[in-house]
């Protein structure tokens, strides 16, 4: 019982160790990717090296520098020079948010109190109404604080008018439309499925999983009520923030609908919650690069299951994490509180390192959205698709969500296939997420690799976004590409569209990794496979050369890795993640093929490996002299098993 007892605790030790270095491991992926992207002359992301409030205090100061001239006077001058400055930041801001900003009336851009009186108040929201209408943008009113209006918050000690207002760009055509990509995860019978049919359709649900029949793909997911497939659904805002839905409730829009009334979309990927389609689910993660992961926890059932997976491998990509608990109309109020108390307490684990933050108010909703720059806050809201509860919360939540994806259109152009199909009429399409770079249609393309690894060349007959056509894509936009002249089997999923050069890009069989080990069981060891992602890249990986004789739970290490069905094409930082079971395992690139320079060669391990098992066999005359008496002693005890032995088979007989 002693030994068992020791082998249960080394192995939580080891699963805390593990836990706990994740946090710190995926920071540090981060940095490195964001090191990358700064010496390709790309903008860092400042939040993995600044806390929310530097990167407020430097914006503020960057716009103050800008503008050369103070808040109040720009909304309250009347001149024209006035008028012109107020205009440049707040095109600027919407720039700098791809379409959006949410512009702070009553504060300097130090954060300081513009001092505005009530009358001032209404003067300057008129001047910034004009602006908004001149830069063709719509203008919401979120809160406000000493105004007397129904959008009023408590206003705390201070007695200064302000307000927060969301200004939105109406787009001119779809290549300008904001996309924010959200993946949908949690353990099955969660509601994920039914949360979305009710966010995109409009309409409550029954109670029976009503809303949630259109999301799905195939017959028996329709039968069994669960997602077994990476399904994708959309949700678009006006620039008045209102959502675009159907006005008759038996009817949901299309996409083709959606689109052109919308100036931003929510792009929802509803991920699969069962274990057995773990592999679909880590796809959709990777494949669709989202800007935020939406966990959804049932308040009868907690943080269960498949939930803490997910939430793992969303820390582990260090994507921010709102976390929605649903059915809380069937859930008694003390097991409701069991559920919040152990979803705090996972939270604030070493392993997440999260703030969870209980939304209970519109001004809770407002004030987490615009700082959930930060990838540690996690709002937590409470809502039942039943009787509505909480819902305008979420709703507001998402209309308000920044974009914050690192991509880079001046870099050469990257597009990483998540799916291919062929259509009627126009052949082979395969759609995805543009890494980086602008691509127009008509342009000669490479796409690949093949199982040989080799590129085809051919070029984009048309593209899609939103199912509507666009002349030209950019860096972190979703599309799809109509191919010329190549049939459906010549792709595939985890396939590169990359632009066509005389030298065709390169796919490699080995590339080497530093990786952390999150959980394990045993050891790992050259020749250990596994299923490794990267992207939309998902094939069985072995493991070629170690820079250690082994890999426990928490340990770090340089590895080798061969893919084993068929080169890809890599890029130096990227993420991957590998699993076996219940082995999980985090990574980033660090270079492409064998690298031995960090590695030794294969016949150096084998060196030492037998120098270390000779020093061991010339060590072991001394060690059985030193240890002479638990040797006789171990004899003694195996006469006495064997003779049990003997007198059980005795006895049996």
């Amino acid at each position: 019982m002693s030994n068992r007892h020791a082998e249960k605790v080394i192995s939580q030790s080891r699963k805390r160790a593990g836990e706990s270095a994740l946090s710190d491991f995926a920071e540090y992926v981060e940095k490195q990717q964001a090191s990358r992207r700064a010496a390709a002359g790309a903008t860092v992301d400042a939040a993995a090296e600044h806390d929310e409030l530097d990167i407020l205090e430097s914006l503020g100061l960057a716009d103050e520098a800008a503008s050369e001239a103070k808040l109040r006077d720009m909304l309250l001058g009347g001149s024209d020079e006035t008028r012109m400055k107020l205009r440049e930041l707040i095109e600027g801001r919407i720039n700098e948010g791809r379409g959006e900003t949410i512009f702070d009336l009553g504060e300097e851009n130090n954060h300081d109190s513009t001092k505005l009186t009530l009358d001032e108040y209404r003067t300057a929201m008129k001047r910034v109404e004009e602006v908004a209408k001149e830069l063709n943008a719509g203008l919401t009113i979120l809160m406000t604080k000493n105004v007397g209006e129904d959008t009023d918050v408590p206003p705390g000690t201070t007695t200064d008018v302000s307000s927060k207002v969301l200004i939105r760009r109406q787009p001119r055509n779809m290549e300008e439309l904001l996309e924010i990509r959200v993946a949908v995860v949690g353990n099955v019978d969660a509601g994920k499925s039914t949360m979305l049919g009710v966010l995109t359709k409009g309409t409550l649900d029954d109670g029976r999983g009503k809303t949630r029949v259109n999301l799905f793909r195939h017959k028996h997911e329709i039968e069994s009520g669960r997602t077994s497939s990476v399904g994708m659904e959309i949700l678009g805002y006006d620039s008045e923030s209102h959502p675009i839905t159907s006005s008759d409730p038996s009817r949901k829009l299309k996409w083709e609908e959606i689109g052109p009334r919308s100036s931003k979309v929510i792009a929802f990927t509803d991920l699969a919650g069962h274990e057995r389609y773990l592999r679909t689910t880590v796809f959709g993660l990777l494949g669709t690069s989202p800007d935020y992961v939406m966990l959804m926890v049932a308040a009868n059932n907690g943080l269960i299951g498949m939930s803490k997976e997910h939430l793992g491998i969303a820390t582990a990509l260090n994507v921010p994490v709102l976390v929605v608990i649903t059915k809380t109309d069937i859930c008694p109020e003390n097991i409701l509180k069991q559920t919040l108390k152990q979803l705090t307490m996972i939270l604030k684990s070493p392993g997440a390192r999260k703030v969870p933050i209980l939304i209970n108010s519109r001004e809770d909703v407002i004030n987490t959205a615009t700082q959930f720059i930060s990838k540690r806050i996690c709002p937590i809201f409470q809502v039942s698709n039943v009787t509505g509860e909480g819902l305008d919360h979420v709703k507001t939540f998402l209309n308000i969500l920044p974009f914050h994806g690192q991509f880079d259109s001046e870099a050469p152009f990257e597009f990483h296939v998540n799916d291919c199909f062929s259509v009627p009429f126009v052949g082979t399409v395969v759609s995805g997420v543009v890494k980086s770079g602008v691509i127009h249609a008509g342009d000669n393309i490479f796409i690949g690799p093949d199982s040989l690894g080799n590129f085809i060349p051919t070029a984009i007959r048309s593209i899609e976004r939103k199912r509507l056509p666009v002349p030209v894509v950019s860096a972190g936009q979703s599309a799809s590409f109509a191919l010329k002249r190549i049939r459906r089997r010549e792709v595939r999923k985890g396939m590169v569209v990359l632009p066509k050069t005389e030298t065709p890009p390169k796919a490699h069989w080995q590339f080497t990794a530093e990786v952390l080990i999150l959980s394990h069981a045993t050891t790992i060891k050259p020749k250990y496979q596994a299923m490794l992602h990267m992207g939309p890249v998902s094939q069985t990986c072995r493991i070629v050369a170690i820079d250690r004789d082994l890999m426990r739970t928490g340990d770090r290490a340089i590895v080798v890795f061969e893919f084993c069905q068929r080169p890809e094409f890599l890029c130096v930082n990227e993420k991957l993640l590998f699993r076996e079971g219940r082995t999980k395992g985090l990574g980033i690139v660090v270079a492409l093929g064998y690298d031995r320079s960090r590695i030794g060669t294969g016949a150096e391990k084998e060196k030492e490996v037998k120098e270390e098992v000779k020093k061991v066999d010339e060590d072991k005359p001394a060690m059985a002299k030193a240890d002479g008496k638990q040797e006789k002693t171990g004899k003694i005890e195996r006469e006495v098993i064997k003779q049990h032995v003997s007198a059980k088979v005795a006895g049996k007989k």
